[in-house]
């Protein structure tokens, strides 16, 4: 999965200042150009097409979304230009041009009561706002450009950004007790395993040359699945590695933590397809989480 890009074009990622662009950036190299606000805006469409023009791109990553989740519940329309209309639009631009998206998108396309790992046939039903929003720009993504390869990620993670585990750790410094939902089921991504993944997408399409194949859906999250309290104890146990006071986390109930937008419950999925096509595993989450932890203790 390591696999250098060679030398060639710009590669266009948006997303700003974000996890994933970040991790993209750091480990991508000179031909990683990364846009956001104000100059790449899906706010304002007419953007689109001129960082476009003046990147001259041979591929792009959107790694630009809504992704405050319960606030999408109220401002649904500001969530669908982010999610749906501004990916859309992206799409056709790329299609004009002949060049591949990668799209992000998320586990909350699925209702979560499936039980088992999703794979990407799997029935979508989000039950979210953002999860509508992401479907539907899913679709429409796919629609616009058939040169467009969809990944589906969930609960991803970093050294740098906002994100559960940098919130769960400063919290575990400076409260001897703490509660974390422990009936939600998933897959911690580290935003870094994610880009090499999609690093490596984007040099086997240059080696071998655009295949119909690539196209379509994919779920590219860390392997193995835990809870949020599961999650929030392993980074606090690694932390306290680095010498921080290892806190009582007590694992509490969804309904304990009523948030606008409902959480899937089990919403881990199966990254069997990413590694038949493009011969990609993705590191098990608790392996990148010491490395995160690491990183976050060693700046």
């Amino acid at each position: 999965m390591n696999t250098p890009l060679s030398q060639g074009g710009p590669i266009l990622v948006t997303g700003g200042q974000g996890q994933l662009a970040t991790s993209l950036v750091t480990l991508g190299g000179a031909r990683i150009h990364r846009v956001g606000r104000p100059d790449f805006d899906f706010d304002r469409p007419e953007t689109l097409a001129a960082t476009l023009e003046a990147v001259q791109p041979v591929a792009v990553v959107n790694a630009a979304a809504w992704t405050a989740v319960d606030l999408a519940e109220s401002e649904p329309e500001a969530a669908a230009l982010a999610n749906t209309y501004g990916p859309a639009e992206l799409a056709r631009l790329c299609a004009m041009r002949g060049i591949p998206l990668i799209h992000i998108s998320t586990d909350y396309v699925f209702a979560g009561d499936k039980g088992t790992p999703y794979v990407e046939t799997d029935r979508i039903s989000p039950q979210t706002v953002y999860g509508e929003t992401k479907a539907e720009g899913e679709k429409l993504a796919l629609t616009a450009n058939p040169k467009t390869l969809v990944l589906r990620t969930s609960w991803v993670y970093s050294a740098h950004g906002k994100n559960f585990v940098r919130t769960i750790l400063n919290a575990g410094a400076k409260n001897p007790v703490l509660k974390v939902v422990g009936d939600q089921i998933g897959n911690p991504t580290s935003s870094d395993d994610l880009a090499r993944a999609i690093l490596s997408m984007l040099a086997t399409i240059e080696k071998n040359g655009w295949q119909d194949d690539f196209a379509g859906l994919y779920h590219a999250c860390g392997t193995g699945e835990t809870t949020w309290h599961g999650l929030a104890v392993a980074a606090l146990k690694e932390a306290a590695n680095y010498g921080q006071a290892m806190p009582s986390v007590t694992a509490i109930r969804t309904e304990d933590w009523p948030t606008p937008a409902k959480r899937p419950a089990v919403s881990s999925m199966n990254n069997a397809k990413l590694h038949d096509v493009f011969g990609i595993t993705m590191p098990r989450w608790d392996d990148s989480l010491r490395q995160v932890v690491k990183a976050l203790y060693r700046s």
